[in-house]
């Protein structure tokens, strides 16, 4: 399974028990990089999708009336991690599982594609987007020399893609996630005071229905993931990992 089949199917899986098309918001996105950092299996997401929407139905069915729409990924959060901690009672003792190697999906070219394309996009004059340049002028003198950095290690990474002795897919990722945390520290270092008491403020009024379905560290986890992403949003930047990849393919 590839980065992206993991949201996908998480994707899939929400709207189909929600009974509708539902785009996933920030958050929602936010909180399928927490489960897929913490390395939560697909299969106990999947799971924790249907426990709560089965709760959620028998208890619109016993009430016999019709509830509220699911509207947000975070609603499931508990459930989720519950169904995580079931798998993992279960298969404690058990005699380890043979695995197959598991192929990325990605072909070499195409990653390293990806990459130059995100290159490219941290430089403004090579971006031919002026809405791009205009944003990368805004940013402060401490951000703009991580961009150029980025964008130089990126351009490398592509090279050695394209080498005869390419990275694994596994060791690029770590690399890209170096990366994208350094990039995040400086643009929380470069945005203004009530930049980012605004955007936590947003954190706050879209987690508050789902507080009490989740731990202070889930909470915390994904209210700085809330934060990164929306970061980039205001300045036009790509996230770096290859579980992005799909989403442009």
């Amino acid at each position: 399974m590839n980065y992206y089949e993991y949201f996908s199917e998480i994707e899939e899986r929400f709207s189909q028990r929600r009974g509708s098309i539902l785009l996933l918001s920030t958050l929602d996105w936010a909180l399928i990089e927490t489960w897929r950092e913490a390395g939560i299996p697909l299969e106990a997401v999947l799971r924790g999708i249907d426990n709560a929407f089965d709760k959620h139905d028998a208890k619109a069915h016993k009430a016999g009336a019709r509830l509220r729409k699911v509207n947000g990924l975070a609603w499931c959060a508990q459930a989720v991690m519950q169904a995580t901690e079931e798998m993992v009672e279960a298969a404690t003792g058990s005699a380890p599982a043979k695995r197959e190697p598991q192929e990325s999906g990605f072909e070499t070219d195409r990653v390293a594609t990806y990459l130059e394309r995100n290159a490219a996009a941290f430089n403004p004059q090579t971006s031919g987007a002026p809405f791009m340049a205009q944003s990368h002028r805004d940013m402060s003198g401490v951000t703009l020399p991580i961009l150029a950095n980025t964008a130089q290690r990126l351009n490398e990474l592509a090279a050695t893609m394209r080498s005869p002795q390419p990275l694994a897919l596994d060791d690029l990722d770590r690399t890209l996630t170096v990366l994208e945390d350094k990039l995040f520290a400086a643009l929380e270092t470069s945005a203004t005071e009530q930049q980012l008491v605004d955007l936590k403020a947003q954190a706050d009024r879209e987690l508050a229905p789902y507080r009490s379905r989740m731990s202070v560290a889930q909470l915390r986890q994904l209210q700085q993931q809330f934060l990164h992403k929306r970061l980039l949003e205001l300045h036009n930047l790509p996230r770096l990992s290859l579980f992005y990849m799909g989403h442009e393919a």
